[in-house]
């Protein structure tokens, strides 16, 4: 309901700025709404340019360091090829990413590689509205854009650089194992630098679901849509006339049912039916390298394919590799404590697909000693490390260090005796399940053995199964 009246709130602003060439007032409360959109889509803009900057520059340095190592080691086997090779690459290196830094696309953009649709018209929407702030966000998207045409010529350099040394290497296989690890250094940067690019163009051209819905509405008004066929990137780029739709316009040219017409004439019937059946043949195969092209590139026309493993974790941001978790277990009853419950919390870091490690703390929850005597208690609390790795399929080797404290108390003061707390030392399987929730994406059900147990006065429970949950 909120999104509801949120949407139709942004909507009627919009036809107000649009239509009337002025803004509300500032004591009018349905000004407030696109103004927390637009300073949405500002700081979304904002954050991406600098995310792209802030990784090329890094990008960049790496590869720049990786040449100048292969030109240190080949200058002491050959001056001449060091300097053919290598010369003024650190100086491109450097042009290159101050030019992305200070591009702000005011010297005009072309439309070049990959037509992003939503970026064309998001475009054309900040343009048709009559709002400072609308041209502020405009602004900063023709710098993105700007940076993002910046980056693939600069994706462009450093595969020419890769191709220029291997072809060396090639050439010379004896300086192969001299010039290998830095070489292989840098294809992996280049490979992880394109998907990075790619990644923010899928981010950018992925619109919320409020700006979606406001765009289908003002796609529908005859002004919008004459505006976009005069101002859009597709416009310049075709150099469409402002009245195309006009018949008189097209004079000349054939239309779509004249072509129709003129292929019904020429093809016989028999024709028809064996031009239809290589027409579906063509499209049979044409769907096949689609779907190959998807596995490989992400459906995308920007393809470096690799010759190593990729690591996709390395392309996201610190947070982005953190996956979050809650679990527990429940102990059995025994002489010295009532039965107790461990919630926990966790956080992991992945290093690949198919590892992470984490941190993580937990609280034990005393239930009495039976049905007969059900009694809360703070039993203790506990301290976690883990490591996970994908054996095969759902099936993962997990393992962790843990320090634990198994004894009742009423105040933190009591935690600090470090003397009271016991270690565990953790082994065993995990299996996830995959779950149709939007909160609670993975289900894990853990084995462990606690293979410290036995040192323990009193003896802890060594076989130990806990119930997770990730998202």
């Amino acid at each position: 309901m909120l999104q509801k009246v949120a949407l139709g709130m942004l909507c009627l602003t919009l036809l107000s700025v649009c239509s009337y060439g002025q803004s509300s007032g500032p004591d009018d409360p349905v000004q407030g709404l696109p103004g927390k959109w637009l300073n949405g889509l500002s700081r979304k803009i904002a954050g991406a340019e600098k995310d792209l900057t802030s990784q090329t520059e890094k990008y960049l340095e790496r590869m720049r360091r990786r040449e100048q190592r292969m030109y240190k080691k080949l200058y002491k086997k050959d001056s001449v090829a060091a300097k053919a090779l290598f010369a003024g690459s650190a100086g491109q290196y450097a042009a290159l990413g101050q030019r992305l830094a200070n591009d702000t696309g005011n010297g005009g953009l072309h439309l070049s590689g990959e037509y992003q649709a939503y970026t064309d018209s998001l475009q054309g929407m900040l343009k048709f509205m009559k709002d400072p702030r609308a041209a502020g966000a405009l602004t900063q998207l023709t710098a993105l854009e700007a940076k993002m045409q910046d980056a693939d010529q600069i994706k462009e350099f450093v595969r020419q650089r890769k191709q220029q040394i291997s072809q060396y290497i090639q050439q010379h296989t004896n300086l192969a194992g001299l010039l290998g690890k830095d070489y292989q250094g840098l294809n992996q940067d280049v490979y992880y630098y394109s998907q990075q690019v790619r990644q923010y163009k899928e981010m950018l051209n992925d619109p919320d679901k409020l700006t979606k819905q406001a765009l289908a509405i003002l796609n529908k008004l005859p002004a919008f849509q004459a505006f976009m066929k005069q101002n859009s990137q597709l416009a310049g780029l075709f150099n469409l006339p402002g009245n195309y739709g006009d018949p008189a316009t097209l004079s000349g040219l054939q239309t779509r049912d004249q072509v129709a017409a003129l292929i019904q004439q020429q093809v016989s019937a028999g024709g028809a039916a064996a031009l239809q059946a290589n027409l579906q043949s063509a499209q049979s195969q044409l769907d096949g390298y689609k779907d190959k092209l998807s596995k490989l590139g992400g459906g995308s026309g920007d393809i470096d394919m690799p010759d190593f493993k990729p690591n996709d974790q390395k392309t996201k941001t610190f947070w982005k590799r953190l996956e979050y978790g809650t679990n527990f277990q429940t102990t059995r009853n025994n002489y010295y404590f009532p039965t107790v419950s461990d919630f926990g919390l966790s956080v992991g870091y992945k290093l690949s697909e198919k590892s992470m490690v984490g941190v993580g703390a937990s609280y034990k929850l005393g239930w009495g000693n039976g049905i007969q005597h059900i009694a809360f208690s703070s039993q203790g609390m506990g301290l976690r490390s883990f490591v996970d790795v994908r054996l095969k399929g759902s099936f993962s080797a997990s393992g962790g260090f843990e320090y634990n404290y198994t004894k009742p108390f009423s105040s933190y003061q009591q935690l600090r005796t470090w003397n009271n707390w016991t270690k565990s030392g953790l082994i065993g399987v995990s299996k996830t399940v995959s779950m149709k929730s939007r909160v609670f994406k993975k289900t894990k059900l853990q084995l462990l053995w606690d293979f410290l147990s036995y040192q323990q006065v009193p003896r802890t429970q060594a076989v130990i199964f806990r119930i997770g949950y990730n998202f």
